[in-house]
């Protein structure tokens, strides 16, 4: 059986990182402007959860009346390429050293820089026999292609049906992994825990947390 793991709100919660991500960016606020770094995270939280991610720097920056895009940009590029404080959700923590005799690889789409600060900040190098961000293979191979998953198939010699992928996004994580015969399993954690898959998107198996993966696993191994 070779196992294959989201990151993003499976191993992690996503909103950790956005949170660490606009820190950096008040305090870059404060280095330029000389902003109160404190109010400015606490203004941009509040844009994020009512609006979203897409224009919280504009409004910032148009509020203290300094927009221009090439402040955007630097907002923007802060938010990127920051060392993030992220850490693994606590069942993350205890089911990874638990697979260790279990290929293990990562499955990741995302911008290549921050996805690859997440995977350092996180120390996942340590559990994964291949990390893949599937943006550094082009974009036309983000999920819910499956040219990684290709990929990985083509180094264990195995079959589709001895692949397990674990995720949390109906919208794109299983879609086309379901008709090959990979075993599904999605994790009702994060942003879309609450979302219902369209026909054909949804995985095949549904966990709470990963804690009970382990229990998933087994079922599929007695099929």
């Amino acid at each position: 059986m070779v196992l294959i793991f989201d990151l993003d709100d499976t191993l992690y919660e996503e909103r950790t990182f956005v949170l660490s991500g606009l820190k950096a960016v008040s305090r870059f606020g404060h280095d330029r402007f000389g902003w109160n770094p404190e109010t400015s995270f606490n203004f941009m939280i509040n844009i994020f959860n009512n609006y979203g991610r897409g224009t919280i720097f504009d409004r910032w920056l148009s509020y203290h009346g300094t927009w221009s895009k090439s402040l955007v940009n630097e907002c923007i590029k802060c938010y990127r390429y920051h060392t993030p404080n992220i850490e693994l959700n606590s069942t993350a923590k205890k089911i990874l050293p638990l697979l260790k005799e279990t290929p293990l690889y990562l499955v990741t789409d995302g911008h290549k820089v921050v996805q690859a600060n997440k995977v350092d900040a996180l120390g996942l190098e340590a559990f994964f026999k291949r990390i893949m961000i599937t943006h550094r293979f082009g974009l036309k191979h983000a999920k819910p292609s499956i040219y990684c998953f290709e990929k990985i198939k083509a180094s264990e010699n195995c079959s589709w049906s001895d692949m397990v992928y674990i995720g949390d996004n109906p919208a794109k994580d299983f879609i086309n992994l379901n008709p090959l015969g990979v075993h599904t399993i999605r994790v009702l954690t994060g942003e879309y825990s609450k979302v219902i898959g369209k026909s054909g998107y949804e995985a095949q198996y549904q966990i709470q947390a990963l804690d009970e993966l382990l229990v998933a696993l087994d079922h599929l191994k007695d099929q």
